[in-house]
């Protein structure tokens, strides 16, 4: 399917753009108008976009369906200040609750149930319930176009973070990831949720560079077993490795002995067992395992 998103309705292009570009982390961005009245409201257009200086932006869209502006846009238009407070699996019902279309003046907090934080640096309250807070000042307001679905870009810079102790490592030095259920958002109604079921790991070069996949053994590129995945694990090795003599598997002994008189079976073989490995983040073993079938 080929889709020419110029021809395409707001609310399809919406649906079909959404759809496409997730997980999108929300903004839960509580703001202050010039005569006190608080919003809270959540954008899932938002993501962190500088460290020095420390910029985050989040985008509260004009109406795709009449072209009207949202109260948070209207809000810092006047206080230039913002509450971010990041959204967790605890609070997902209360947040969603708090996006509906309030009249303004509405103080979202209590519709929604949550309990105002008053900030220490600027106007606009944080969310107690919200284990990550951020106190920020907002730069810059960067209109994207005048029509209905056209962002807004809130260009804040954050002064200040505020984390529960809940969430910290041992050394309480950094975030545990594992302690804290992020939510995103998807498409349509979908969410999903960041748990220690689905976190895992993938190894990154800081120093060195990756040999890359167009650098492996042909008999390993064309592998019909090893994912493209399992290739770039491969291929993010410093340098080609070398067969370790000191290596011992028992499974791979076995392999080579019963498989000896097939190349082409032991080769199918030793790619499944590598491919195990490698599904495990065993890098280096699986490595050695396939370099029983190239040696």
């Amino acid at each position: 399917m080929l889709l020419d998103i110029k021809t395409l309705t707001i609310p399809v292009r919406q649906a079909w753009l959404q759809h496409s570009v997730a997980p999108r982390p929300i903004a839960f961005a509580s703001t202050i108008d010039k005569e006190g009245n608080v919003n809270l409201s959540p954008f899932s257009f938002f993501n962190i976009f500088s460290i020095n200086p420390a910029i985050v932006i989040f985008s509260p869209s004009r109406r795709g369906r009449d072209n009207t502006t949202k109260h948070t846009l209207e809000n810092v238009l006047q206080v230039a200040e913002v509450g971010i407070n990041i959204c967790d699996y605890e609070m997902v019902q209360q947040i969603s609750l708090s996006s509906c279309e309030y009249p303004k003046g509405t103080d979202e907090f209590i519709k929604a149930g949550f309990t105002a934080q008053p900030s220490m640096h600027i106007l606009p309250p944080l969310v107690k319930e919200a284990k990550i807070k951020m106190e920020c000042k907002v730069l810059e307001v960067k209109s994207l176009g005048e029509e209905g679905g056209a962002g807004q870009l809130v260009i804040a810079e954050v002064l200040y973070l505020h984390v529960d102790d809940s969430i910290l490592n041992d050394n309480r030095d950094m975030i545990d990831q594992k302690k804290i259920s992020h939510i995103a958002r998807l498409g349509g109604d979908w969410y999903c949720k960041v748990s220690t079921d689905n976190l895992f790991m993938v190894e990154k070069p800081n120093t060195q560079l990756g040999i890359g996949v167009d650098a492996l053994p042909d008999s390993i590129k064309g592998s019909t077993i090893l994912t493209g995945n399992n290739l770039g694990q491969l291929g993010n090795v410093h340098q080609m490795p070398e067969v370790n003599p000191g290596f011992e598997d028992d499974r791979l002994k076995n392999i080579v002995q019963y498989y000896s008189i097939n190349p082409d079976d032991m080769e199918k073989e030793l790619h499944r067992y590598a491919k195990e490995l490698l599904d495990q983040n065993n890098v280096d073993s699986a490595w050695q395992v396939l370099l029983q079938s190239i040696g």
